[in-house]
C-alpha cells in the first residue's frame, strides 16, 4: 500500500547520507525544516517536524499531510563528519603536498582525461582548487620577492655604514638574511590570511575533498569500510520495522557510499522479501570522480549489482545548472560497469531553470555550492520532483516514478577503460 489515510499513516524510515561535509549533522535538519516549511506553503500540504522517536545518533521526525494522506517519517543523518574532518590536513604544506599527490593520481591513471569528456561543470570544479592554491602560492612568491628586495635594499643603506667587517664576503652581511626572513614571514603571513578565508573561497575544503577520494586510487580506507558496514546494520535493522518504506538518501559523495552500503546490505541477504520496500534516491551525485580511479575495484562492483537488482528502486536526480555533479551522467554505464539486464538507475533532471522561478534562479546561477544542495532545498516552480515528499509523502519511490522516462539528454557512453568487477 503506498497511500493511507489520516487515521492510518503511511510510515517511513529514511537515512541521509551527506557528502564530504565536517559540519555537525544539525544543519541538515536547520534546512529540512526551513526549507520543508517553504516549500509545503508553496505546494499546498502541511509539513511539521518535531525531535527524532526513532533510534539513532541523529534525526528528526517529520509528520504531513499530502492530499488528504499523512504520513510519518523519521529521518536519521548517517554520521561520517568525523572521518572527513580527521583527512583534512590541518598545516599549509600538507595541503600543498596532497595537492601534488592527487593531482598526479588522476593525470598518470588517465581519470582526468575521462572526466573531461563528461560533463565540464565537476572538472572545473575539481580544477579550481588546484588553480586557486597555485595562484595563492604564486602570489606569496611574489610577495616574498617583493619584500625581501625591498627590505634588502634598506638594510643594505644601513650595512654599507654600520657593517665595518666585510671579511665573510656578501653572504654573511645581515642584509641578506633579514632580507630573506621578513619575505618569508610576510609571504607565510598572505599564505595563512588565505586560509582563513577558506569558507569564502572553499580552495583547502575541496582540495580536501579531492584527495580523500584519491587517497587510496578509488579503494576506500579501513576506516571508511567500517563506518559503511555500520551503516548497513542500522538500515538492515529499520527493514525489521514495522513501516512501509526504507529509503536512502545520498547526496554528492555520499551518493557512492550509499551504493556500497545498499550492495553490502543486499549481498548479505539482509533485505527481506516480505517487509518495508527499499528505495534509493542518489542526488548531485559526484561517482566517477572515484568510479574512474584505478583502484576503485569495489565501487564499480557495487554499481554493477545494484543496477541489476530486484531489492530496491533507484532513482538518481541531477541538474545540468549544478556545476559540482556529473548531471545527467549514469553513474552505472559511464563508469562501464554496465550489464545487458541493467535497470537502475532511473536518472532524470531536477531542471532548476524550470523548477526555479528566474528571479530566484539569477539570485542562484552564481552561487554553485548553494546550486549544489538545491536537492534539498524548497521549489518555486516545482514540477515532479519535491525532496520533501519523497522523503515524507504518502508514495513509495519506486511507485512516485514508475513509468517515467529518463531525461533525454543524459549521457550514458562508458568512458571508463575499467571493466572489473571483484567476486
Amino acid at each position: 500500500m503506498t497511500r493511507q489515510g489520516a487515521d492510518q499513516p503511511f510510515r517511513r524510515r529514511v537515512f541521509y547520507i551527506p557528502g564530504y561535509d565536517p559540519i555537525h549533522p544539525r544543519r541538515y535538519r536547520e534546512l529540512y525544516r526551513k526549507e520543508g516549511t517553504e516549500q509545503a506553503a508553496i505546494s499546498g500540504y502541511q509539513l511539521a517536524l518535531s525531535p527524532k522517536t526513532a533510534r539513532g545518533a541523529y534525526g528528526w521526525h517529520v509528520d504531513t499531510v499530502v492530499d488528504g494522506a499523512a504520513t510519518r517519517a523519521d529521518v536519521e543523518v548517517l554520521v561520517w563528519s568525523d572521518i572527513v574532518r580527521d583527512s583534512m590536513d590541518g598545516s599549509i604544506l600538507g595541503t600543498y603536498l596532497q595537492l601534488l599527490r592527487t593531482a598526479w593520481i588522476y593525470i598518470s591513471s588517465g581519470a582526468l582525461w575521462r572526466l573531461m569528456k563528461l560533463r565540464k561543470g565537476p572538472v572545473m570544479a575539481a580544477l579550481y582548487p588546484v588553480g586557486m592554491l597555485l595562484l595563492q602560492l604564486l602570489l606569496a612568491g611574489l610577495v616574498f620577492w617583493g619584500i625581501a628586495t625591498l627590505v634588502g635594499i634598506g638594510a643594505g643603506v644601513v650595512e654599507r655604514f654600520f657593517w665595518p667587517n666585510r671579511v665573510f664576503g656578501p653572504l654573511f652581511y645581515p642584509s641578506i638574511a633579514l632580507s630573506l626572513l621578513a619575505g618569508a614571514l610576510c609571504a607565510a603571513a598572505l599564505l595563512r590570511w588565505f586560509k582563513g578565508k577558506d569558507n569564502h573561497l572553499y580552495a583547502y575544503y575541496l582540495m580536501h575533498d579531492y584527495a580523500h577520494a584519491a587517497a587510496h586510487k578509488g579503494a576506500y580506507p579501513p576506516e571508511l569500510e567500517m563506518r559503511i558496514a555500520g551503516f548497513a546494520d542500522t538500515i538492515a535493522a529499520a527493514l525489521q520495522e514495522d513501516v512501509q518504506e526504507v529509503l536512502i538518501v545520498g547526496h554528492s559523495s555520499g551518493a557512492y557510499l550509499a551504493v556500497s552500503v545498499l550492495a553490502d546490505l543486499i549481498r548479505s541477504g539482509r533485505v527481506p522479501k516480505t517487509g518495508p520496500v527499499l528505495g534509493f534516491l542518489s542526488l548531485g551525485q559526484v561517482v566517477p570522480m572515484v568510479s574512474f580511479l584505478p583502484d576503485a575495484t569495489r565501487l564499480r562492483r557495487d554499481l554493477h549489482e545494484l543496477s541489476v537488482t530486484d531489492a530496491l528502486s533507484w532513482v538518481d536526480v541531477t541538474a545540468p545548472g549544478d556545476g559540482c555533479a556529473f548531471a545527467l551522467c549514469d553513474p552505472v554505464a559511464v563508469s562501464g560497469v554496465a550489464p545487458e539486464d541493467k535497470k537502475w538507475p532511473l536518472v532524470f533532471s531536477a531542471a532548476f531553470t524550470q523548477t526555479l522561478s528566474a528571479a530566484r534562479w539569477k539570485a542562484l546561477r552564481w552561487r554553485f555550492f548553494r546550486l549544489h544542495f538545491q536537492y534539498l532545498c524548497a521549489f518555486d516552480q516545482p514540477k515532479d520532483y519535491d525532496y520533501f515528499q519523497i522523503t515524507a509523502g504518502p508514495i513509495l519511490l519506486g511507485h512516485r516514478y514508475a513509468g517515467r522516462p529518463p531525461s533525454k539528454s543524459r549521457i550514458e557512453t562508458p568512458v571508463n577503460r575499467y571493466r572489473d568487477m571483484a567476486p
